[in-house]
């Protein structure tokens, strides 16, 4: 990018992009603080006090996520108590959830476990956001870092950045986890990535390279066939959970891309696959309801009490640290969708 051409056409950078620091003030999301981060055409919300979970990623004016019925709120008293943490599950591009047990509430040892666990209604502390050119690219990020703590317990640390550059259509989200306590620590982990309407709306595909596809239970079973594909919504429909088995490519790297030919747009995910052994599709078409889940994750999708029960909880050792990095393309025009089939194609083999 030549720098100096492009200043000569603009008064501000941020008139083409910027990270601004906001708060709601109506309705269940008072309070909630965010970033508001432009790139040109993509915009998306980190959001302070959640984790630095993203929120509200659109491309063109187009919205890419979905937004649970409860809408935005802020923390509140139903955030992480058994099953009324449904009321506080507000979807976004992704959400965070662990550190400690994901999926269902669960009691393990006399200790309660909230659904999802606790990290994606825990704030960020030393939050730091920058717009910079640095080597000829001007980068737009935000970081900070959220712990997961207890007097006599765990004490978690996730320190997360997320930056886009100018230019490109993608975010890339870098976390590091470490185990600040003199213990091992389970840490358990998963990325919650929801995709709604209109990207997500029927006919959308979803592909990715699988070795197997496992419904969960009884309800999924039966309807693995149509796991690739949305349909139209239906009134009171089951949600559907599958197993997947991914395919890593030479990088490393597990690809899953969503695509709307009527719109011509998708979205390519790539992730680290090292600490993300496991690969969960959650599919809802009830009406209202109406969304994908992708959900890398390090532990299965019955989660810790089934893990206890078979001893193999993942740990971290003392102070010990693990990377993921996920990254978020939009894919915009014909082109770009049918190189996204054939990436997946070459990998499927």
């Amino acid at each position: 990018m030549d720098r100096e051409a492009l200043l000569k056409k603009v008064g501000s950078m941020q008139q083409l992009a910027y990270v601004r620091p906001l708060a709601y003030t109506e309705g269940r999301s008072t309070g909630l603080r965010v970033f508001d981060v432009k790139n040109g055409p993509l915009s998306y919300q980190v959001m302070a006090d959640k984790c630095l979970d993203v929120n509200q990623f659109s491309y063109r004016g187009i919205n890419f996520n979905f937004l649970s019925k409860p809408g935005l709120q802020g923390r509140n008293h139903y955030d992480t108590h058994g099953d009324e943490a449904l009321r506080s599950i507000m979807g976004g591009l992704f959400f965070t959830a662990g550190l400690e047990n994901i999926c269902a509430p669960c009691t393990v040892g006399g200790k309660d476990y909230p659904m999802h666990g606790r990290a994606r209604t825990t704030p960020a502390e030393h939050l730091c956001s920058d717009a910079v050119w640095e080597n000829g690219q001007y980068i737009l990020r935000t970081s900070g870092e959220i712990r997961e703590a207890e007097l006599f317990g765990e004490n978690m640390v996730l320190r997360r950045t997320i930056e886009t550059r100018y230019g490109e259509a993608s975010i890339t989200v870098t976390d590091e986890i470490e185990n600040q306590s003199y213990r091992p620590e389970p840490m358990m982990l998963l990325y919650h990535i929801n995709l709604g309407y209109p990207l997500l709306d029927e006919g959308t595909e979803i592909l990715l390279p699988t070795r197997s596809v496992t419904p969960r239970d009884e309800t999924s079973c039966g309807h693995e066939d149509r796991w690739n594909v949305m349909d139209a919504p239906k009134d009171n429909e089951p949600e559907y959970v599958f197993i997947h088995e991914p395919v890593v490519n030479e990088s490393g790297n597990v690809v899953v891309c969503v695509l709307n030919e009527k719109l011509g747009l998708g979205l390519r995910l790539s992730y680290t696959a090292a600490n993300l052994p496991r690969f969960m599709e959650w599919k809802s078409t009830a009406s209202g309801d109406y969304v994908v889940g992708l959900e890398p994750s390090n532990s299965a999708v019955y989660g810790r009490p089934y893990h206890e029960a078979r001893g193999d909880v993942h740990h971290l050792a003392p102070f010990a640290r693990e990377t993921n990095v996920l990254t978020f393309t939009v894919l915009d025009g014909a082109a770009a969708l049918q190189a996204a089939r054939e990436e997946i194609a070459r990998l499927q083999k």
